[in-house]
């Protein structure tokens, strides 16, 4: 495992050590890679937003009214839900 040394503003510094005297991580270093996992996914979420916008926008202007689109979506969003559930 690679090591990093940060600096970080007294406040922040702070801030990590309360984190750690809570108990729920054994040090700092947890902590870090804690809270970088929590923003790489974060990012990769954000990412698979954004090719979903990217393909709304390349596929071009619907000649379906709002009202139409909500309920397509709430019929893809019933039968997701019923398929989650039938595999549970």
């Amino acid at each position: 495992m690679a090591t990093m040394n940060i600096s970080l503003p007294d406040k922040m510094k702070q801030w990590v050590e309360e984190q750690v005297a809570t108990g729920r991580y054994a040090n700092a270093s947890d902590l870090m890679r804690d809270v970088i996992r929590e923003r790489q996914e974060k990012s990769a979420a954000i990412a698979r937003l954004q090719a979903e916008i990217d393909k709304g926008r390349a596929s071009g202007i619907s000649d379906k009214s709002v009202d139409e689109i909500f309920a397509e979506a709430r019929k893809k969003a019933i039968a997701a839900l019923k398929a989650r559930d039938a595999a549970a």
